[in-house]
């Protein structure tokens, strides 16, 4: 019984063993700011970069719309490493600590949400999302949308993760997807502002989702990085 408790609650970090002086709003702060990098897009896409080009977003021409996605990306790498950086060395939480193997079940449920993300993006697109991107696109823009995607969803996970660890120090409980929570109000939030109402709402469902996902793989970086991707971009 002491084995199958002691490798339970592997690399997990005991609520109470927390640095003296961090409470959860250390942790919600580097969500925010997690959230504000995704903001920053905006800044550029409204504010600096139609001054710029002298014209607004939905006017730029192929190698404007690749720069944006350029500068986006190089700002939002810059931001994920910071807050991994000063979760480790002021706080003490690694995220890339090696965590537990999933098992086979868990793998069988990442799957079936990337399944149902899938499921939803083809009726929402009437069609194959990728496809549609390709065909719509070009191979040209098409690849540096998807790597801003691929940037993108390292944000929206630190969001997770942050709101996680600092919910699970407020309320001393484990297990509920917190991160997810605060994910949908943040990032639906942001799709509201910037792009419509039902965006908005589907992003809060799928930030849910995706905090659900995080829980599941153990709360495993890479893991949670490679599932979330694959249920964004489907």
């Amino acid at each position: 019984m002491k084995k199958q408790s002691e490798t339970k609650n592997q690399n997990k970090e005991p609520l109470g063993s927390l640095p003296a002086g961090i409470k959860g709003g250390s942790y919600l702060n580097l969500g925010l700011y997690a959230f504000a990098g995704l903001g920053m897009e905006a800044v550029y896409a409204f504010l600096l970069e139609p001054v710029l080009y002298g014209t607004a977003m939905e006017n730029w021409n192929a190698g404007q719309t690749i720069a944006h996605w350029l500068l986006t990306c190089a700002t939002w790498g810059i931001i994920a490493f910071a807050l991994i950086k000063s979760a480790r060395e002021r706080y003490g939480f690694d995220l890339l600590e090696k965590r537990k193997p999933l098992r086979l079940w868990q793998w069988g449920l990442s799957l079936l949400f990337v399944l149902l993300a899938f499921w939803q993006s083809y009726h929402s697109w009437g069609g194959f999302k990728v496809y549609l991107e390709y065909a719509g696109k070009g191979p040209l823009l098409f690849a540096f949308q998807y790597l801003y995607y691929a940037f993108e969803t390292m944000l929206f996970l630190l969001i997770i993760i942050f709101g996680q660890k600092a919910c699970e120090v407020w309320f001393c409980k484990e297990g509920f997807p917190y991160g997810g929570i605060i994910c949908g109000l943040t990032w639906g939030l942001g799709h509201i502002l910037t792009k419509d109402f039902a965006t908005g709402i589907m992003g809060a469902a799928l930030g849910f989702a995706f905090g659900c996902v995080f829980l599941l793989v153990n709360r495993d970086l890479k893991k949670a990085y490679l599932v979330l991707f694959f249920m964004f971009v489907l």
